[in-house]
């Protein structure tokens, strides 16, 4: 993608910053966040960042391109109200894309998620998917609108990602995630403390540990095939909590044993790994850094 305006609403957050810096190498790009979730200190001077919300008029939509990655993207926040993790994650995506369609705008990708799959793996694009949280049904609320612009509007795209397990490291744009960054992010800040990591069930559970500089590939390659539908976006690798506990032991120079503690949740996603053939047949992508090297990413910081 070359000297196009881009807008990436959620735009200071994780995945958002991360993209945003990457496309403003060559293009304008605009970042807007209400900063709930996200911290323009993640962002690059080359970005200019707006603060409001996707729920605002007025939002600076006369763009080439949109990507809508701006949600209250937890389980927790959203169950406990949700309300306004409705009128975010599903009355915001609507008014970003209303606007920008207004100002001319055809091209939208949007973020959703792979927790609406069950356990049977590999996850397929093709599976029948359930809502069992409040999160999981605003998410599948955006495919159903991404499905109404590409069918009611001739020449409009709107692909909609669904994202497995993301991570790039406190040393990245995570930080400020806290309590809400990926699960690898947290036990290596703890472990590199030398504090025990909390696992929930016995360990087994896994999990598809997706690269962020890969998602932020497969985004612009999306775009730039200006896709319609939705796309799993994963490494095709499960690995599970004992194991991501015994890679980060392996790359710190520690040993130290996790707490185990009953799983807390209903309709918890146990089990987790993409069939990401979808993408990969439409752009060309594929996952390019492995999980043992982005474990060594994830822990370089500890280790200087």
């Amino acid at each position: 993608m070359d000297d196009e305006t881009v807008l990436v609403t959620g735009g200071a957050g994780f995945i958002g910053s991360n993209l945003a810096a990457h496309l403003a190498e060559a293009n304008d790009v605009i970042a807007v966040d209400d900063c709930y979730l996200g911290t323009p200190e993640n962002l690059p001077d080359s970005v200019r960042f707006v603060e409001q919300s996707v729920l605002d008029d007025d939002l600076p939509t006369d763009v080439d391109v949109v990507f809508h990655l701006a949600a209250l993207s937890s389980r927790g926040i959203v169950e406990s109200n949700p309300v306004e993790g409705t009128e975010v994650n599903v009355d915001g995506f609507v008014n970003v894309v209303e606007q920008a369609l207004d100002d001319g705008c055809d091209t939208f990708v949007y973020a959703s998620t792979s927790s609406i799959y069950d356990d049977e793996l590999p996850s397929s694009e093709d599976e029948a998917v359930t809502a069992n949280t409040g999160y999981e049904a605003t998410m599948l609320a955006r495919e159903r609108f991404g499905e109404y612009y590409n069918s009611f509007y001739e020449d409009v795209t709107a692909a909609g990602m669904r994202f497995f397990s993301i991570y790039q490291g406190y040393g990245g744009a995570e930080s400020h995630k806290g309590q809400y960054a990926n699960t690898v992010s947290q036990w290596a800040a703890k472990m590199a403390d030398g504090e025990r990591p909390v696992l929930w069930g016995d360990g087994s559970q896994t999990r598809d540990y997706t690269h962020v500089d890969d998602v932020v590939r497969a985004l612009e390659l999306t775009a730039d095939n200006q896709l319609s539908g939705v796309f799993n976006v994963g490494a095709e690798r499960s690995f599970s909590f004992d194991e991501t506990v015994t890679l980060l032991n392996e790359t710190l120079g520690t040993d130290i044993e996790p707490e185990y503690e009953p799983i807390p949740l209903k309709h918890y996603n146990y089990q987790q790994r993409a069939d990401a053939s979808k993408l990969r047949d439409a752009t060309g992508w594929e996952a390019e850094i492995d999980f043992e090297d982005g474990i060594e990413d994830v822990c370089a910081p500890y280790l200087d």
